[in-house]
């Protein structure tokens, strides 16, 4: 399993001063200080970093234009991957020529380190931007086929229910050849399944669920990939979960660095969030069931460490994360995405943490891979060779 990261570029609020200068001077230092953690990460060893694309997300993502950010990163990074996560793909949001040029321009300037995430966003985005969002999901896979399309061919003319477009050279081309891999957001069962039979890649996240639940969406997805229909031209099978990741030398440091404050903000955002945008028409009951944390956390009845207990996030000395990320390598997870930086957290806590992972954690998932592929390898040869001695009798 490799270890990866997930950056939204959190603006937590109160912002200090009056507008707009509250506002602004938070976006400096947030922009300043989350390009030097993944300078720093790259450096030590993470494999990839996905950053969103959100629009009016205050407080908890101010990151709307991810292909700026990657291409500034593709200039200060040298080995890690530079993963949109995603593009907003139905045509309301932008036209597919647009999507084209930019993820290709981003990987041709990093040399070919570019992954390329699909996804069609929630209500409150698509609303502002006209989506229809009953036919967001055939909308995002037509657009993605657009794009393929003209990454492939010289000159590409499309003329279809969703688009019109005449015979343009798009430009400039992908790096990689024929295009990065392309992988596909989810966030219930029935959208890994729909990754799955696409043959993308699956970005999903963990928080919400403890790992029993996490396993059967992700069997969910490998079983669809066994009668996938590519949807782009490279076949991706693999899964990556995020969630809340911070590494620390001692446990007696969460405190001064904020995590369980900042654990809480995150949780309470984001029920906050899918309340009032993805389950407005629910009752009443069927909120409180969707986010049955909040109602105990205003009665007094949640401790924060709960999550921390069901191993919902990966927080703990470098040992105690290492053994919570090979619990989500044994339930199928091909990829960790760290949200390393969220809510208040300090950002030399943020250092750190990375500073620990790359140096403790990192090399023994790779010590441990190497030796489950030897492992591998050594029993197909063994079995390829005892195949041959039933033939040769």
């Amino acid at each position: 399993m490799d270890l990866g990261l997930l950056y939204e570029f959190d603006v937590p609020q109160p912002w200090q001063g009056e507008h707009p200068w509250g506002q602004r001077m938070e976006e400096r230092r947030v922009y300043q200080e989350n390009l030097e953690q993944i300078a720093f990460a790259d450096k030590m060893g993470f494999d990839t970093v996905w950053c969103v694309e959100h629009h009016f997300r205050e407080n908890r993502s101010h990151m709307p234009s991810n292909e700026v950010v990657l291409g500034a990163l593709s200039q200060i990074t040298k080995n890690i991957k530079l993963g949109f996560g995603v593009s907003l793909m139905p045509h309301e949001f932008i036209h597919p020529a647009r999507v084209a040029e930019k993820v290709a321009t981003v990987d041709l300037i990093s040399g070919g380190r570019v992954q390329w995430g699909l996804g069609r966003s929630t209500p409150m985005e698509q609303l502002a931007f006209g989506v229809d969002i009953p036919r967001s999901k055939e909308k995002m896979c037509a657009a993605a086929r657009s794009v393929v399309g003209m990454w492939a061919e010289q000159y590409y003319e499309e003329h279809s229910e969703f688009l019109d477009f005449p015979s343009r050279m798009v430009t400039p081309k992908p790096w990689q050849d024929p295009h990065p891999p392309a992988w596909m957001a989810a966030s219930t069962e029935g959208s890994a399944i729909m990754a799955g039979e696409n043959a993308c890649g699956l970005l999903c996240f963990s928080i919400m669920q403890p790992l029993s639940k996490l396993k059967p969406l992700i069997d969910a997805y490998r079983a669809a990939q066994q009668r996938a229909k590519p949807l782009t031209s490279v076949v991706t099978n693999k899964v990556g979960i995020y969630t809340l990741v911070h590494c620390a030398e001692s446990r007696d440091d969460f405190e001064k660095n904020k995590l369980w404050e900042s654990m809480w903000w995150w949780y309470k955002g984001l029920a906050e969030f899918h309340l009032k945008w993805e389950f407005a028409h629910l009752t009443e009951e069927q909120q409180k069931a969707a986010f049955p944390l909040l109602d105990k956390q205003a009665r007094g009845e949640f401790d924060i460490t709960s999550f921390d207990k069901e191993d919902m996030v990966i927080i703990g000395t470098p040992d105690e994360c290492l053994e919570k990320f090979l619990k989500y390598e044994e339930v199928g997870v091909d990829q960790l995405l760290c949200y390393i930086n969220f809510g208040y957290l300090p950002h030399e806590a943020v250092m750190k943490s990375i500073e620990l992972l790359g140096t403790h954690v990192i090399p023994e998932l790779v010590k441990r891979g190497a030796s489950n592929t030897a492992n591998a390898l050594s029993g197909a040869i063994k079995q390829a060779e005892a195949s041959a001695c039933q033939d040769r009798n």
